[in-house]
């Protein structure tokens, strides 16, 4: 090389540097998403929680190369028709992705107001039912007609209202107090086609379950026939007419919309959410039990009570499985409904004494 050349250098090629996606942000453990009620307005897309132990989430169906690589899933895990709608999301479930009532603070609270609405309702049905007696010029034989063991329509129609009144008072507290203040998902009021193809066995199998329990109990009790149909009776006995049909269509329509948004939309769910996952089985099951047994007690009939609860049981059972409301509320209607076609049916016909 000759002195005082000039040399020239041709820059080395580097490989271009390789960045990394960034890695996506992550809640630290133990704290989970704000849940806003969409667990049951999408249940397909239902379970939003973070932390360790929460569910993946629904992945999309592949594309391209890997459409074809992945099983057809959708045929054999379906096991209903797609105009039956998503599938359901359990209460537990959705409790874990943080749905209402979102912590036990809120979950004391509801059980607060399900206790202030049951004594309104209690104190309603008093109200409406003076109302009613003082419209009919009655209002001084009230608590005559109180005792009767068949009232008048217009007395039970009176006291039935009042009840309710109390019962979606407690249930909108809940809603606009401590919840997402929609009434729809907080309880999960949602209905599905395939509640009518199950709920409507479930309320005709309950009938027969309790039918059976009673069988051991039947003998030890002194006219048990007519004492156990002595609440259907009180119902129905003194209508006619059109009162039949307004009592038939406040028991089977009414008193199961009404009393599922009570027990099981607002009970269930607080006591849920206050046991929790705790012996992964435990605390649900008592969340379960103990509603049912609830739902027994409010009826006020001793005879009753142990079929009352059981089936109360069962209701639970069915909410916690699909947490929503649908499917309760038609074997409500449904177990109602049997119940009071040993005493409507005949009394239509004239035959009475059969029932």
């Amino acid at each position: 090389m000759r002195r005082g050349s000039r040399l020239t250098h041709r820059p080395v090629a580097r490989p271009p540097s390789v960045r990394r996606p960034p890695h996506p942000a992550r809640c630290p453990p133990g704290v989970r998403h704000r849940y806003r009620g969409g667990v049951n307005d999408r249940p397909e897309q239902a379970v939003e929680a973070a932390g360790p132990g929460a569910p993946p989430p629904t992945q999309h169906g592949p594309t391209g190369h890997d459409a074809e690589a992945a099983p057809a899933t959708s045929a054999t895990t379906r096991r209903l028709p797609a105009w039956f709608g998503p599938p359901d999301v359990s209460l537990g479930r959705q409790l874990d992705a943080g749905g209402t009532p979102a912590d036990r603070p809120a979950a004391w609270l509801w059980l607060l107001y399900a206790a202030l609405g049951f004594l309104g309702g209690q104190v309603l049905a008093a109200v409406f039912a003076g109302i009613a007696a003082g419209l009919a010029g009655q209002y001084h034989q009230l608590s005559a007609l109180a005792k009767l063991a068949e009232p008048p329509t217009w007395f039970v129609m009176a006291t039935l209202f009042g009840l309710w009144g109390g019962f979606a008072g407690a249930a909108v507290l809940a809603s606009r107090l401590r919840g997402t203040k929609r009434l729809v998902p907080d309880l999960g009021l949602r209905f599905r086609w395939v509640d009518l193809l199950l709920g409507i066995p479930i309320g005709i199998a309950g009938q027969f379950l309790v039918a059976l329990v009673y069988v051991p109990i039947k003998p030890h009790v002194h006219d048990f026939n007519q004492r156990f149909s002595a609440p259907a009776q009180r119902l129905t006995g003194g209508s006619h007419g059109t009162g039949y049909w307004l009592i038939v269509l406040a028991t089977v329509v009414g008193a199961p919309f009404f009393e599922e948004l009570f027990f099981r939309g607002v009970l269930l769910r607080a006591l849920a959410r206050l046991f929790g996952r705790w012996g992964r089985w435990v605390g649900p099951a008592l969340a379960v039990v103990i509603s049912g047994v609830l739902f027994g007690l409010a009826h006020a009939e001793s005879l009753q009570l142990l079929g009352l609860a059981l089936f109360g049981v069962v209701l639970g059972v069915v909410s916690y499985r699909t947490g929503r409301l649908g499917m309760n509320m038609v074997a409500h209607a449904s177990f109602n409904a049997l119940a009071l076609s040993a005493v409507v049916l005949p009394a239509l016909v004239g035959v009475r004494g059969l029932a």
